[in-house]
């Protein structure tokens, strides 16, 4: 009987979080081992659909690094990465979309809507809906950056009941260009700032933002980030981590946060309990 009540104060504890976000759009970049290990991809799909099922308007914005490095692998194409993003060649474009485009995408998609969920896989070439021009063509080749995003594409889908579910593929600049591949990250903090979403959530393989003790980080603000970057205790990947997180803070989004999809619901813990599990970063103007 004990365990059945816990089952229900738990309930109770998470709806003034459900009440508070219902009806709001929450982007979610889906990387790393919660997109490998079977088990968390499972706990995901579980998370999202219940996201969804209680009035949520989840949006997924997804990566799939070592899927297309494997691939490649398998290919025996080469592949390099400067300043930590792809440079993408144009035999690896073809595949990237196809990776990221097919077998990612779809198998997001499927394990959504086996859990009841309404979910829909698109790229950015669907509708032209992301636009983007060359990063660097001589240095990083088909690596893009985005130029425009049509935000009605998604809110009509979102209005119909979909999740849209996304790779993060640019449409290119003329008839018959590859297109671009486009950092997750930074196309989960564009396309939260073009929907108005209430938050951004990033999953990654590490806890959060970590201070020189390896300790979690729990609230960070724009100012305190700038002293970390610079006296190094953000460093390595987590700086495009925390830039995509600046730049959706500074376009209008709540919250952004980082956490670690290694801990099974830790979507849900970080939204529905008060401590949180990740580390959040927010303007100073927001409670």
């Amino acid at each position: 009987m004990q365990e059945k009540i816990q089952v229900i104060k738990t309930l109770i504890d998470a709806f003034p979080f459900i009440k508070m976000f219902r009806n709001q759009i929450v982007v979610i970049k889906y990387g790393g081992a919660a997109q490998i290990d079977p088990i968390l991809k499972e706990k995901f799909a579980k998370d999202i659909a219940l996201l969804y099922l209680v009035g949520i308007k989840p949006v997924i914005v997804h990566g799939g690094g070592k899927k297309i490095n494997d691939m490649l692998k398998k290919l025996d194409i080469e592949t390099e990465f400067k300043e930590g993003q792809r440079v993408t060649s144009r035999e690896n474009m073809e595949i990237v979309e196809m990776v990221l485009s097919g077998s990612i995408n779809k198998e997001i998609t499927s394990m959504l809507n086996h859990h009841g969920a309404k979910a829909i896989g698109i790229s950015g070439k669907d509708a032209n809906f992301i636009k983007a021009k060359a990063k660097d063509r001589e240095k990083f080749g088909y690596t893009g950056n985005i130029t425009e995003i049509d935000e009605k594409v998604l809110l009509n889908l979102i209005d119909e009941k979909f999740i849209p579910v996304i790779a993060p593929i640019a449409t290119g600049e003329k008839v018959g260009d590859l297109g671009f591949n486009i950092n997750a990250d930074l196309a989960a903090s564009k396309i939260a700032v073009a929907l108005k979403a209430k938050k951004v959530i990033f999953m990654t393989d590490t806890a959060g933002v970590l201070d020189k003790d390896m300790s979690l980080i729990s609230t960070l603000y724009r100012r305190e980030i700038d002293i970390l970057v610079k006296d190094g205790t953000i460093q390595g990947g987590m700086i495009p981590k925390v830039d995509a997180c600046l730049e959706s803070i500074n376009g209008g989004v709540e919250k952004a946060h980082i956490i670690d999809g290694r801990v099974e619901h830790s979507m849900l813990l970080e939204l529905f309990t008060s401590d949180g599990i990740g580390t959040v970063i927010k303007r100073k103007d927001v409670i």
